[in-house]
C-alpha cells in the first residue's frame, strides 16, 4: 500500500481502505471454548504400576475379553479406595492397545460433567460431526445415544475404560452405560452393589498377597531394603496397593537424607513424631488428586454417602475407627448410639452404606464380623473432630463392656469375645492417641483386663500374658502406675508367667504388685489379698512354702472378715488352703487336721452360692482329694477325684484342669498300686501338657518323670 490510506493491523484487528465512502458491517460468530478432556487415548492415571503385580486370575479373565471378535460385555472392577482397580484397568488399555489391535478410550466417570464430555470426546473420535456434538452439548439431542451410535458403529473394536464410577447413578440416569458388538466396557468402582450393574460381569478386588506387596514396594525401591523388609513394611500397610505405591515413592524419590525400608517401618510405627498417614501422603506426587492420597481418598465415598441421605455412615465409620483392622463381630454394633449423628435404628442402613462403598466387608465363618482396612481407619481416626473424640469412645466403651463378661467363667469362652483382642488392644491405643478424659481410658484398660482374664480362665496362658503386657505398654504413660486398673493388669501378668512355668518372673512380678497394693490401697483390700493369693503360687513351686502358706493364711481370713464365709472369695481362698496342706515345712499336724475338717464345708459352700453343677465346686472337689492324697488317704481321695474328672470332663473338655485332675489320679492309682491304671492317666496327662505347655515345661517335666515311675511300677513282678 502507499500514500495516505495505508494502515497495519495486529491481532485480531482488520483495517478496511477505501479511496470514497464505504459502509461496512462486519460480523463475529465466537464457538464456544472445548471443555472436554485433551485426550481419551491415553488414560488418565497417576503413577502407574511398574509391574501389576497378583491379580492373574482377574487379568487372564479381562485380555480374554479384548481378544480379536470379543465384545458385547461389560466388566465392573470394584473393591475399596487404593485397591488397585485403577491399575488393572490401566494394565489392561496398554494391551489392548499395543496387542491386542483395539482402540482404547479412557473416560473419568467421577461426575456427570466429566463423564458427559469425556463420552462426547469419544463419539468425536468415532467420526461425530461438529454439529452433531453441539446439540448433544446443547441438549437438543440425546448425547449417549450419540456417543453409542458411533461406538457401535466403529470400524476398529475398541476398548472402554469408565473409571472411577463410584457414583452409578451418574451413568445409570443417562443411559451411558451399555454393551456393544464392536467393543469391551470396563467400569472401575468402590460400589459394590450388584444392582447397580445389571448384565456386567463383577470382579471384586482386594488387598495383595504378602510376596506380591513386597515386590510393590522392591518395584518402585529397588535398593531400600532386603525382601523380608519389604514384607515386613507391607504387612504393616495391610497390603494396600495404595500405601504401597505411596511408600515406595516415598523412598524412591528422597535425596536428601535417602530412608531405607528399616527406616520407614519406624516412622510408621510413630518414630521421630511421625504419623502414618501424613508420613504416606509424603510419597504422592506433586499435585495429586484426592483419590491419590490416604488422608483425603476415603472422604469421597462419605461424601456420596452423604449426599445419598446416608450421613450416618460417616459416624459409624468414626465409630469403627476405635478398633483395628481385624474382623470384628457384629454383635458389637448391636445398641450402637450416637445420639443425633447415629440412632441406633440407622445403624444398619449406615452399614450397609459403607458395605455398598467397600468401605467394609463382611467376613464368613464361626462368627458374623465386619472388617475394615485398617489404613481406613487410621485415615478416619486422624480426621475425626477433635471435638467428637470423646463422645466416640464413650461410646466403644459401653459397645465394649455389653459384649465382654464381667466376671468371665472357667473353660471354653464366647468366639466373639476372643476375637476382640485385637480391638480391645487398638482401642486402648486409640484413646491415648487422642488424649481423651482419664474416665474413658481407665474404661478401656478394664475391658482389657476383662478380656485377660477371659482368656486366663479359657486355658490361653500365653496369649493372655501377651494382651496384659501390651495393655499395660499402652495405658502405664496416661494412667498412673498406682491405678487399680494397672495393678490388676500386672498381677494378671504374674498368673499367666506362673501358669507358663516361669516362676522366677512370676514371683517379681507379683511381689511388687503386691508391694503397690499395698502402699496404694492397704492391706486388707480385696486387691491386696488378691495379689497375696498370686504370690503364693510361685513361692510355692520355688520350694518357699512358709512365705506361701502364710500369705494363703492371710487370703482366707481377710476375706472372710471383709466378705463373710460364704462369698465366692471366700470360698476360693479356702480351696487354696487346700493345696497347701502338701507344704510340709510350713503345715503343722494340728494345721493340717483343720484344713482336711475344712474340705467337705467348702464343697458344700460352693453348692449352696453357686449350684450343685458348677466348675467351682468340682474344683473344690480336686483340691479336697489332693489333701487327702497328700495325708496318705487316697482311697478316700479317689472319688472326689473322679467327681472332679466327671464335671470338669463336661465343663472344661480340653482345659488344663482336666488335666491337673488326671495327674492327681495317676498319682492315686500309683498309692493304691493300680499301676497300669496310673500309666495311662499320666500318659494322657504327659501328651496333654506337650500340646498346651510345651515339652519344656516344669509341669511337663514332672508329668514325664512320674510316667517313667509308673511305667516301672508296672512292669515289676506282682
Amino acid at each position: 500500500m502507499t500514500g495516505a490510506n495505508e494502515g497495519r493491523a495486529d491481532g485480531y484487528g482488520r483495517v478496511y481502505q477505501a479511496t470514497g465512502d464505504q459502509h461496512i458491517v462486519e460480523h463475529h460468530h465466537h464457538a464456544p471454548e472445548w471443555t472436554g478432556p485433551d485426550s481419551v487415548r491415553h488414560p488418565a492415571v497417576g503413577r502407574a504400576p511398574v509391574v501389576l503385580r497378583d491379580r492373574v486370575g482377574e487379568m487372564d479373565r479381562l485380555r480374554a475379553a479384548v481378544e480379536p471378535g470379543a465384545g458385547n460385555s461389560a466388566y465392573v472392577l470394584h473393591g475399596m479406595g487404593g485397591c488397585g482397580k485403577t491399575a488393572v484397568a490401566h494394565t489392561l488399555f496398554r494391551h489392548a492397545v499395543d496387542h491386542a489391535g483395539r482402540i482404547g478410550f479412557w473416560v473419568n466417570a467421577s461426575d456427570p460433567a466429566s463423564l458427559r464430555a469425556g463420552m462426547l470426546a469419544v463419539a468425536a473420535d468415532r467420526g461425530a460431526t461438529d454439529a452433531e456434538l453441539t446439540g448433544a452439548r446443547s441438549g437438543l439431542r440425546p448425547a449417549a445415544d450419540l456417543v453409542w451410535h458411533y461406538l457401535d458403529a466403529s470400524d476398529r473394536p475398541w476398548l472402554l475404560v469408565l473409571d472411577n464410577a463410584d457414583t452409578p447413578a451418574v451413568l445409570r440416569d443417562g443411559g451411558w452405560l451399555r454393551t456393544s458388538p464392536t467393543g469391551t466396557v470396563v467400569v472401575t468402582t468402590r460400589q459394590a452393589a450388584a444392582h447397580w450393574w445389571p448384565g456386567a460381569e463383577l470382579l471384586q478386588f482386594g488387598v495383595l498377597p504378602r510376596q506380591d506387596a513386597a515386590l510393590v514396594l522392591q518395584d518402585l525401591a529397588p535398593h531400600a531394603g532386603s525382601a523380608e523388609e519389604a514384607a515386613e513394611v507391607a504387612d504393616r500397610l495391610g497390603r494396600l496397593p495404595l500405601a504401597l505405591t505411596l511408600a515406595g515413592g516415598f523412598l524412591a524419590h528422597q535425596i536428601l537424607d535417602p530412608w531405607d525400608l528399616a527406616a520407614y517401618r519406624r516412622g510408621l510405627d510413630g518414630a521421630a513424631g511421625h504419623h502414618p498417614i501424613e508420613l504416606l501422603d509424603q510419597g504422592a506426587e506433586t499435585g495429586a488428586e484426592s483419590r491419590q492420597l490416604l488422608s483425603r481418598t476415603w472422604q469421597l465415598s462419605l461424601d456420596s454417602l452423604t449426599a445419598q441421605g446416608l450421613p450416618e455412615a460417616t459416624a459409624l465409620l468414626r465409630l469403627l475407627a476405635c478398633w483395628a483392622g481385624d474382623p470384628l463381630p457384629l454383635a458389637l454394633l448391636a445398641g450402637a448410639d450416637l445420639g443425633d449423628e447415629l440412632h441406633p435404628s440407622r445403624v444398619e442402613s449406615a452399614l450397609r452404606g459403607l458395605l455398598d462403598h467397600s468401605l467394609a466387608e463382611l467376613v464368613p465363618g464361626r462368627v458374623r464380623c465386619l472388617r475394615v482396612h485398617g489404613i481406613v481407619l487410621d485415615s478416619v481416626a486422624r480426621a475425626t473432630p477433635a471435638e467428637q473424640r470423646e463422645r466416640l469412645a464413650a461410646a466403644a466403651v459401653r459397645l465394649l463392656g455389653a459384649v465382654l463378661p464381667e466376671v468371665p467363667e472357667r473353660g471354653e469362652q464366647d468366639p466373639a469375645v476372643i476375637l476382640l483382642a485385637p480391638h480391645v488392644i487398638a482401642f486402648l491405643r486409640r484413646v491415648v492417641d487422642w488424649g481423651v478424659g482419664t474416665a474413658i481410658v481407665e474404661g478401656a484398660a478394664d475391658c482389657a483386663l476383662r478380656l485377660v482374664t477371659a482368656m486366663h480362665r479359657s486355658g490361653d496362658y500365653a496369649s493372655a500374658l501377651t494382651l496384659a503386657q501390651e495393655s499395660l505398654d499402652v495405658v502405664t504413660p496416661s494412667l498412673s502406675a498406682d491405678s487399680a486398673f494397672v495393678l490388676r493388669l500386672r498381677t494378671r501378668v504374674g498368673r499367666s508367667l506362673f501358669r507358663l512355668g516361669r516362676f522366677e518372673e512370676s514371683e517379681g512380678v507379683c511381689r511388687e504388685a503386691l508391694d503397690a497394693c499395698e502402699r496404694v490401697l492397704g492391706p486388707d483390700a480385696l486387691d491386696t489379698l488378691d495379689a497375696c493369693l498370686r504370690l503364693a503360687n510361685p513361692l510355692s513351686s520355688l520350694g518357699r512354702f512358709e512365705e506361701a502358706w502364710n500369705l494363703l493364711k492371710r487370703v482366707a481370713q481377710g476375706r472372710e472378715t471383709a466378705l463373710g464365709p460364704f462369698h465366692p472369695l471366700t470360698l476360693l481362698g479356702r480351696m487354696y488352703l487346700l493345696t497347701a496342706i502338701g507344704y510340709s515345712e510350713a503345715v503343722g499336724p494340728s494345721e493340717r487336721d483343720e484344713i482336711i475338717a475344712m474340705g467337705p464345708a467348702v464343697i458344700e459352700g460352693w453348692r449352696i452360692a453357686i449350684g450343685e453343677d458348677c466348675v467351682m465346686r468340682f474344683g473344690a472337689e480336686l483340691n479336697y482329694g489332693f489333701a487327702l492324697f497328700t495325708v496318705g488317704r487316697p482311697l478316700e481321695a479317689l472319688p472326689h477325684a473322679r467327681e472332679a474328672l466327671s464335671g470338669y470332663g463336661r465343663l472344661l473338655p480340653g482345659h488344663p484342669l482336666v488335666l491337673a485332675v488326671r495327674h492327681l489320679l495317676g498319682n492315686i492309682f500309683d498309692a493304691l498300686g493300680r499301676h497300669e491304671e496310673a500309666v495311662e492317666q499320666m500318659e494322657m496327662v504327659v501328651e496333654g501338657r506337650i500340646l498346651l505347655l510345651g515339652p519344656a515345661h516344669p509341669w511337663t517335666v514332672q508329668a514325664e518323670g512320674l510316667l517313667q515311675q509308673y511305667r516301672d511300677a508296672a512292669a515289676r513282678p506282682a
